[in-house]
């Protein structure tokens, strides 16, 4: 948990709502986690079916936070990209996208890259409904993976 957030102070943290907010934080371009909320709720004996939709939802919708940053931002990316260094590494990063294109999206749940691959796939104008797809099925699978753990562990 981290250091500069005093819990004790925000007691509706520790509920669904809170869960949601700091799952939907993680996914955009903030440093922040969510899976130590989501293990320390499963630790009270929150339901967790409940918190895995919760968790996935809420990190999906920060992802197309950053999808719609870059689509509305990208015409203001690509103009400032005038040096021949930004341009070149705006053209790699087309070419990558291009040949890995949308199927990226299932990588959504890695921490900074797949903030800044969502955030890319709206610049480059990726189908929105196959990039919700995807992202949703990338993160609710990382968020049933924790669960599947916790629950293993916990025996």
């Amino acid at each position: 948990m981290p250091d500069w957030l005093p819990l004790s102070e925000l007691p509706w943290l520790y509920s669904y709502a809170g869960l949601f907010i700091v799952a939907f934080l993680a996914a955009s371009l903030l440093p922040l986690g969510s899976e130590w909320l989501l293990l320390l709720l499963l630790s009270q004996g929150q339901d967790p079916a409940g918190l895995w939709l919760v968790a996935s939802a809420g990190n999906t919708l920060g992802s197309v936070l950053n999808y719609a940053i870059g689509y509305y931002a990208a015409d203001r990316v690509l103009a400032r990209q005038q040096s021949q260094s930004n341009i070149n590494r705006w053209q790699q990063a087309e070419r990558w996208f291009n040949r890995y294109g949308i199927w990226s999206m299932l990588l959504a749940w890695l921490p900074l890259l797949g903030d800044l691959l969502t955030l890319a796939a709206g610049v480059l104008r990726a189908h929105f409904l196959l990039f919700l797809l995807l992202v949703a099925v990338g993160k609710a699978a990382r968020y049933a993976v924790l669960v599947a753990g916790f629950d293993y562990m916990a025996g």
